[in-house]
Formats: structure tokens, C-alpha cells, sequence
């Protein structure tokens, strides 16, 4: 590597961040002084998602942005030779938001200072951990952030673990499998992405957390699980939402089969990531013959302990978002049915041998 002003910037630069969110809006912080201009591209569905709640922040550094209708991709950024450093409050508990503004001080002189509600912290712990002019101070429900230009930064090596919203598909169907125990090694454990296992637990499921170990800044453990014998419903605590913001899908077909009747909240970002998931995770529920009340940011779900799917469903027009193709595989595995589920070809960027790995759990029984 060249160090922190190493990038070269040639003319007609497209970067194509394809179905990737994280790509798409962190790029950006490490392009807020690009010398020349720079286009990002993505897929028909992340062509969909807003992009202004990053550009907002990032153009009071001094970049500017041109976005397709005020706030989607395609966008181009035209960067600034003299950034200065903002205060910046981010206030959806987005973490790719927070990601980007934090890269984007590091290439700022000055010292950039961020309020931001409690979401996932990978990029503070690796910041820690490589000894860059950052410092946190945690508060009940935010955190006070303060970044510094970044002199320097040592190559390191890294070997990355499993991860957590990869093995969310596997406890859950271990949850929802009768007489079954799984155990996944070596996952990233981290508090801020734990509140689907929080939230399980509170449900009767039985997970435990062995081999802890710290690695690099980040906690990791071989996560065992065994199917409980009843679920219980659950009003869930808004508080662990950020922690489990990818894994609803998943917890909504949990509280499908719970005795009673589950409710869950201030879920409005869940309609913000690759499809409109609070109103497809209700969507699957219905089509599975479970009864909900869906508004803009919430769901009620009447569980049926004794479900037992014979019809035939179909699953499409989902805008080939990876993770309801796959909660809806684990649907069908765990409630019966002849399920029809369309493309496939979604889950290749993201998990592309999940179905195999589901496939070896299945000959492993």
C-alpha cells in the first residue's frame, strides 16, 4: 500500500458496488477527497435504496454529489482537495452511515465529532485496534465519537470468522427442528450484532456460546445450539432492534410457531435495506397461513405452535434480495409445503454455498 494518500484517481472511474449497501456507502468516506470524478453504480435493487443519508454528512466535508432522482444510484462524486471536519448526528442507527462519515475524518484534518445511536461497531474496533486517532465514549443510547486525520496506517494481516447473520440461517432452523443441535465455530460474537441470540433466548431457545476468545479488537466463539421444546411469544424490546436489524426475516418465523402472540417495533429500517423486508417477512408469514398486523414500522404475529404447512407457495418479485430467498428456504425446511422460491441466483454474491451447507446438515442427521 501507498499510505493514506496513496489512491491514484484517473478520468471515467466507475465503480460498480452491484448488490452491496456496505460497499456502495463506505467507498464514498474513502472518496470524499477524490481529484477527480467518480461514478458509483449498483444493481436494480441497491439502485433503489436512499443514498442521501450518506451524502448529506459526507458533502459538509466538501464533497459534492449527483445523484439519479435526488437520492438513488447511479451517483457521482466530485471530491475536494480542502475537506474540513463536521459534527455529524446519526440518528438511524445506521452503521454504514456512521462508517462512512468515520473514513471520511480520517482523511480530515481537525477533529471530526459524531453523536450516534447505538448500532454495529466493527469499524470503531478495527480503528482501536490499528491504533488510529479515534475515541469513543459510550452513553445509554449513543455514542460519542471523535476522529482524527489518520497519519498512517500498518498493513496487518487478517483472518476473518464466521458471521453472525451468515449463521443466523442455520440456529434458526435448528430452533425449529424438532430434536436437533447444531454447533457453528469460530463466529463473530460481537455485542452489537448479537441481539437476534438475545432475543431468541427470550423466546426458549437454547444457545450457548463456547471457546470465547478476543481476536483483533472482536469477541468470537463456537455458538451451540439445541431445538427447544416450546417457544414462547415475545413483545420485543426496541432497544435490541440494531443488533438484529438483518436477522428479522429469520425471528419472524420463529414467533410463526411460538405460542402466542409476538410484537415487534420501530422496525421502519427494515424496509430501507435490499427489499421492503418488514412488509415481505409479513408477507411469508401470510402466505404460510399466520395471521399478522403490519403497519409502517411494526408487526404483530399470532404464533401457531402446531403449523404445518401442505399447500403450495410461491416466492417472487423479492428484487433478489439473498436474505429473504433464504429465510424463505428455511421456511419451507421447518414448516412443510411445496415451497416455489425464484431466484436462486441472489444468494451468489453473498452466501453462494449456502444451500450446500444446508444440503450436508441434512445428510449429517
Amino acid at each position: 500500500g501507498k499510505g493514506m494518500d496513496g489512491y491514484k484517481y484517473n478520468n471515467g472511474i466507475t465503480i460498480d458496488a452491484k448488490n452491496s449497501g456496505t460497499l456502495g456507502r463506505l467507498i464514498l468516506g474513502l472518496l470524499v477527497n477524490t481529484s477527480k470524478k467518480i461514478k458509483i453504480i449498483g444493481d436494480k435493487s441497491l439502485s433503489k435504496r436512499d443514498f442521501k443519508r450518506v451524502t448529506d454528512p459526507l458533502q459538509k466535508f466538501g464533497a459534492k454529489f449527483r445523484l439519479t432522482k435526488n437520492k438513488n444510484l447511479p451517483l457521482n462524486i466530485y471530491g475536494s482537495n480542502f475537506l474540513k471536519p463536521i459534527r455529524y448526528y446519526e440518528n438511524r442507527g445506521s452503521a454504514q452511515c456512521k462508517s462512512s462519515v468515520i473514513f471520511a475524518a480520517l482523511r480530515t484534518e481537525g477533529t471530526t465529532l459524531i453523536k450516534a445511536k447505538k448500532s454495529r461497531n466493527h469499524t470503531e474496533l478495527l480503528c482501536k485496534y490499528l491504533k488510529l486517532p479515534i475515541s469513543i465514549t459510550k452513553k445509554n443510547n449513543h455514542d460519542l465519537i471523535k476522529v482524527k486525520k489518520a497519519k498512517k496506517i500498518n498493513a496487518f494481516n487478517y483472518h476473518i470468522p464466521s458471521d453472525i447473520s451468515s449463521a443466523a440461517f442455520f440456529i434458526v432452523l435448528t430452533c425449529l427442528t424438532g430434536d436437533s443441535s447444531l454447533t457453528i465455530k469460530n463466529v463473530n460474537i460481537n455485542p452489537s450484532r448479537i441481539g437476534m441470540i438475545t432475543i431468541l433466548k427470550k423466546m426458549g431457545a437454547k444457545i450457548i456460546f463456547k471457546n470465547k476468545k478476543v481476536y483483533k479488537g472482536e469477541l468470537l466463539a463456537d455458538i451451540f445450539v439445541k431445538s427447544p421444546k416450546n417457544l414462547k411469544s415475545i413483545n420485543c424490546p426496541s432497544n435490541l432492534n440494531s443488533g438484529a436489524i438483518d436477522e428479522f426475516p429469520l425471528i419472524f418465523l420463529v414467533a410463526a410457531k411460538a405460542n402466542g402472540v409476538s410484537f415487534f417495533k420501530n422496525l421502519a429500517e427494515l424496509n430501507q435495506k435490499e427489499s421492503p423486508r418488514l412488509k415481505w417477512g409479513s408477507k411469508i408469514l401470510n402466505l404460510m397461513g399466520i395471521k399478522t398486523k403490519l403497519t409502517n414500522d411494526s408487526i404483530k404475529i399470532f404464533g401457531n405452535p402446531k403449523i404445518n404447512i401442505k399447500k403450495k407457495i410461491i416466492i417472487k418479485d423479492y428484487l433478489k434480495d439473498h436474505r429473504i430467498f433464504m429465510s424463505s428456504v428455511i421456511a419451507g425446511l421447518s414448516f412443510g409445503g411445496e415451497w416455489h422460491i425464484h431466484n436462486k441466483e441472489s444468494i451468489n454474491s453473498s452466501f453462494p454455498d449456502f444451500l450446500k451447507i444446508l444440503q450436508n446438515l441434512k445428510n449429517d442427521k
